[in-house]
């Protein structure tokens, strides 16, 4: 239906029913947010203030301090011995590239 095709009352009537279906939609929107923020008293950010923050900060360096100190007693003399890279010896590097050019000449041959 094209809207140059309807009549002004048809018009009248279809504005007055799209805005009863938005109050419709805002009284819902109400009810549902109202249902869901029943536990918070507003919607407001909450903020910290600054000397809670403070607080907080010194706690956790505290924290950290402690950690440290603690650190030195339970750790072992030596260091732990870095794991060896391994590698291959050159015999089985030799080994593994015939190999290798086996399988791809092999693979292009049945390509052909």
């Amino acid at each position: 239906m094209n809207l140059l095709d309807l009549t002004v009352n048809q018009l009248t009537r279809a504005a007055v029913v799209k805005e009863k279906i938005e109050a419709l939609n805002n009284e819902l929107r109400g009810i549902l947010d109202g249902s869901r923020n029943s536990g918070a008293a507003s919607s407001k950010k909450r903020t910290m203030s600054t000397s809670a923050k403070r607080k907080i900060a010194a706690t956790q360096k505290a924290r950290w301090a402690k950690l440290r100190r603690a650190e030195p007693t339970t750790r072992s003399a030596k260091p732990a011995a870095t794991a060896k890279k391994k590698s291959m010896s050159p015999a089985a590097r030799a080994k593994l590239s015939a190999k290798l050019k086996a399988y791809w000449a092999a693979k292009k041959a049945r390509k052909k």
